[in-house]
């Protein structure tokens, strides 16, 4: 408990993981005046918000009252309200009546006999008055920790004065622990203790890509991804258990083989596995057998021996171990850690008992190989077959990461001579691995192999996951290739292996796109004379890709070559196979139904087959057609979503941040767009990917245009251009950058400049065909003329791109040229109107645009737009802001806050200060208090 005086800033502690919008909330109801419960299941993170939020308050209080109470002393009565206002009771005892003062001074010092039942309403009329009086010299903030262990007689006296407050300036901010159900009732008791209008803001678990930053931040960063899927999991994304996870693993020198279960610490172990003791023996071994299974249900228990399972299952739900529903005869635990702990409790002996009882009773053959293996010690060449089966039929199911599994398995159960021996079980487990997003365990299994393996086939399949395993970090495995080369020796199928790899070093490391085309080519011979279909139809896939983006007449020809008979089902939807040639090919000719069919289908199939590093090109494949099309919030969901992907998994994220950057833009918040632009840029550079760089300089020029800083635009996108020509791009349909550059310039006054590049754009789009870039290149010009002072030229050429733009189907970039229109009205009336402008953004839902737009002067030309200086603001000042501007006065004269205002007009809040500064400016006034003035005044007239 203490005390602090007013202070002039706000103290913000370092960032929680994962909690931003749940402070939000909190912050906005404590800035209102309001309470706030935070509650959750413990481990959670409750303690952790509410001392962010307390750092943050505290300082707008002139008295802080703290308690934290623990179970160890909620017997004791009166603590918890000693703790509260013991040291400041003797500072207002003079303003309580005698029989107050008494009861209370009892109370908290234990000198006496003071009771609820004796001194109830003396005790608590104290309490409040004490209450009343501290809140007379300033605000009052009280900080109450662990509701759940305040002794009963401080919850009641507490809850009492909590509902007689009123409007007096005391908040609350309380925590308490509530059961794993977020739909539990139980945080409606914890309510009662705290004012009427308090906020229960329950704290939920993290994600993987939160654990995993969560993980970083506390020194556990060098955890394999793989690993940190499985703590997420096994940990529900609770926080603590997260971290206590992540503790463990670091400790243990040698990490857990296939199968193995995590290494869950003594400390969450005694946590959660206390309530076992009120088991019996037999229903503990039940609860085994299902901690053991993937999918236990009672009739599973039932066929793996266990008689009473009905019984035993409820008893274990009783003690809170277990979920149970009627509409479902699944075996659920309240929480994964406690299966794990189960597992991890068991010995040996136990835990193969249990799955050689499931090996005969599980009717899904996976599973029953799967436990087989892991009941039986030593190698076993029969065991190890039925995991080959059981893994081929995994990856047919398009569950590769369960095949990876099931594949290590295989190795630990086949002996060293035999044939196929444990290398080949590694390699296929490594390139599953590699499908299924899991980078770092491909990675080191293939270097197991390396390190083992003789035989040439084997060792350039290993190098081959090595390189894919890098992903765009080509630099840091470089020295693969050569030992590639090597050990493919004169083959022509291995030598295609290695030549495709060979193609896209070219491309991403050397920035090459000639040199990627001609090893593509080569690679695509080679696998022809082996008779390798499926590298051959990958090489010409990436063929026709880099023809493609180069402008290169034989793209078609190619794609057509690719999409001869007979073809590889998995090719075909791979992010690098000819499916995804063909949808960058209709994109960029301007077919936008087609290539949303396309990539539509191509989401689907990778979907089905767990192909997640494909999953994640096809979601941002998808985004971009969106975008294209003008469908700037559908595009957003879908770049934020392929973000999440490339993040948990660590696949692609230069490029996702790139084209989520793209999206924010367009669709969402335009620091954010900038923030991501650079982070891309950022491991672009960090990579050495030369292509990826552009692309993302590309991006964060977009971003700069769409913010305003037309100069910093000039300076990203003349950078793209020197890229792009080092490349060999000259494809203006890859980037679509051009028509930004020449925009900037203008605005920035280099109109000489922008119409040279137009010029030299417009002749590679006409020989391509690139409608729509020839329309944006158009509205570019438009802007060079009129800043020559041809505006009648510039209105008829802004009119004819925008009637072209519309019948392609860009919506975005139509509206971008009717704002352009606008632009020019107040110098040719009736070119076109902000409105029309907005309407147009509002259709695509381009909320950064639409902002632009609704922020210009909606008078006509001429009308002044701000109060005369020295002039007094009355009703008519209004009529001179923007639109936006009136909006966020008019939510000010409501009484809303700053943040408010921010989530109704879907802004940010340095947005809302922004425009507020404006207003002020513009209606002569210094505050929001002068607007409140503004409108009592209006309101009398």
């Amino acid at each position: 408990m203490g005390r602090e005086s007013e202070k002039p800033g706000r103290a913000r502690p370092t960032p929680l993981v994962g909690r931003e919008d749940l402070l939000a909330g909190a912050r906005d109801q404590l800035d209102r005046g309001g309470s706030v419960l935070v509650h959750g299941p413990a481990g959670i993170g409750k303690s952790a918000v509410l001392r962010a939020l307390a750092a943050e308050h505290a300082a707008t209080a002139h008295t802080v009252l703290r308690c934290s109470a623990t179970e160890s002393e909620s017997h004791l009565p009166f603590l918890a309200l000693a703790d509260l206002l013991g040291l400041v009771a003797a500072d207002v005892a003079d303003r309580l009546p005698a029989a107050q003062r008494t009861a209370l001074e009892s109370a908290l010092t234990g000198r006496g006999e003071s009771t609820l039942e004796r001194d109830g309403l003396a005790l608590r009329l104290a309490v409040l008055s004490t209450l009343r009086a501290l809140a007379a010299r300033g605000p009052v903030l009280i900080v109450a920790d662990d509701l759940q262990w305040l002794d009963p007689a401080s919850t009641e006296l507490l809850g009492f004065a909590a509902r007689r407050l009123g409007d007096m300036p005391i908040r609350m901010l309380c925590a308490a622990r509530t059961g794993s159900d977020p739909r539990g009732p139980e945080h409606d008791r914890f309510l009662r203790a705290t004012p009427p209008d308090t906020l229960a803001v329950r704290v939920g678990p993290l994600s993987r890509a939160q654990t995993a930053e969560l993980l970083a931040r506390r020194g556990f960063g060098a955890l394999p991804r793989s690993t940190v899927r499985d703590i997420h999991r096994t940990s529900g994304g609770n926080p603590l258990f997260a971290l206590e996870l992540g503790r463990a693993l670091a400790e243990n020198p040698v990490p857990p083989g296939p199968g193995e279960p995590l290494p869950v610490p003594t400390s969450l172990r005694a946590l959660v596995l206390n309530r076992l003791e009120a088991l019996s023996a037999e229903a503990r071994r039940t609860l085994l057998v299902a901690s053991a299974g993937a999918r236990p249900t009672t009739a599973l228990l039932h066929a793996a021996g266990r008689e009473n399972a009905e019984a035993e299952i409820a008893r274990a739900a009783a003690l809170g171990l277990l979920v149970t529903d009627r509409d479902s005869p699944g075996v659920r635990f309240t929480h994964p850690l406690i299966s794990a702990a189960l597992y991890a409790e068991a010995d040996p002996e136990e835990r193969r008992s249990a799955h050689a009882a499931l090996s005969t009773a599980a009717s899904d053959p996976i599973e029953r190989a799967r436990h087989l293996a892991l009941a039986t010690e030593g190698t076993d060449p029969r065991v190890a077959e039925r995991l080959g089966e059981a893994a081929a039929a995994a990856r047919e199911r398009g569950a590769p990461s369960v095949a990876a599994g099931l594949g290590l398995l295989a190795a630990r159960h086949t002996p060293p001579d035999a044939e196929p021996g444990p290398s080949v079980w590694r390699l296929q487990a490594a390139e599953d691995a590699l499908i299924a997003g899991e980078t770092d365990l491909a990675r080191d299994l293939a270097r197991q192999v390396l390190a083992d393996a003789s035989a040439p086939a084997e060792r350039v399949r290993a190098w081959i996951v090595v390189i894919e395993s890098a992903g765009h970090a080509l630099g840091e495995v470089d020295a693969a290739y050569p030992q590639a080369l090597a050990d493919a020796g004169e083959d022509p199928r291995l030598l295609a292996l290695v030549h495709y790899q060979l193609a896209w070093r070219a491309t991403i490391y050397e920035g090459d796109f000639a040199e990627a085309r001609q090893e593509a080519a080569r690679a695509a011979s080679l696998a022809e004379r082996a008779g390798d279909r499926r590298t051959e139809l990958m090489a010409l896939a990436f063929q026709a890709q880099a023809e493609t983006l180069m402008g290169h007449p034989d793209a078609p020809a190619t794609i057509k070559r690719a999409m001869r008979e007979p073809q590889d089902p998995r090719v075909a939807c791979d992010h690098n196979g000819v499916g995804a040639a063909r949808f960058r090919w209709l994109i960029m000719s301007d077919r936008l139904a087609e290539a949303r069919t396309t990539i539509s289908a191509l989401l689907r199939e990778v979907r089905r087959r767990g192909m997640v590093e494909s999953e994640v090109h096809f979601l941002r494949g998808l985004a971009e057609t969106e975008l294209r099309a003008g469908h700037c919030a559908r595009a957003l969901d879908l770049a934020r979503e392929s973000l999440r992907l490339a993040r948990d998994t660590g696949i692609g994220q230069a490029a996702a941040a790139m084209f989520t950057s793209l999206a924010e833009a367009a669709g969402g918040d335009v620091e954010r767009a900038g923030a991501l632009a650079r982070e891309a840029v950022s491991r672009a550079e960090d990579h050495g990917d030369q292509v990826y760089l552009s692309r993302a300089l590309g991006a964060l020029g977009h971003a700069q245009l769409v913010a305003g800083d037309a100069a910093g635009a000039v300076r990203s996108l003349r950078r793209v251009r020197d890229l792009e020509e080092q490349l060999g791009v000259t494809d203006p349909a890859r980037g679509r950058w051009h028509g930004d550059l020449a925009e900037a310039l203008v605005r920035v006054g280099e109109p000489a400049e922008a119409q040279r590049l137009v010029d030299v754009t417009r002749v590679r789009a006409s020989a391509l065909g690139r409608e729509s870039v020839l329309a944006v290149l158009d509205r570019a010009e438009a802007l060079a003329r009129a800043a020559r002072g041809d505006v009648d030229g510039a209105v008829r050429q802004l009119s004819s791109a925008r009637d072209r733009l519309g019948r392609l189907g860009y919506g975005l970039e139509e509206a971008r040229a009717v704002y352009a229109l606008a632009g020019l009205r107040g110098r040719r009336p009736g070119a076109a109107s902000y409105e029309e402008a907005a309407r147009l953004f509002r259709r695509c839902r381009a909320v950064p645009w639409l902002r632009q737009a609704e922020a210009q002067p909606v008078a006509e030309p001429g009308t002044p737009t701000a109060v005369r200086a020295g002039a007094s603001p009355g009703a008519e000042a209004l009529g001179g802001l923007a639109a936006t501007e009136r909006q966020v006065a008019a939510l000010v004269m409501e009484g809303a806050t700053n943040r408010e205002i921010a989530a109704r007009l879907f802004i940010s809040v340095k947005t809302v200060e922004a425009t507020l500064t404006r207003v002020y400016r513009k209606l002569g006034i210094r505050s929001r208090v002068d607007i409140v003035r503004l409108a009592a005044a209006r309101r009398a007239e």
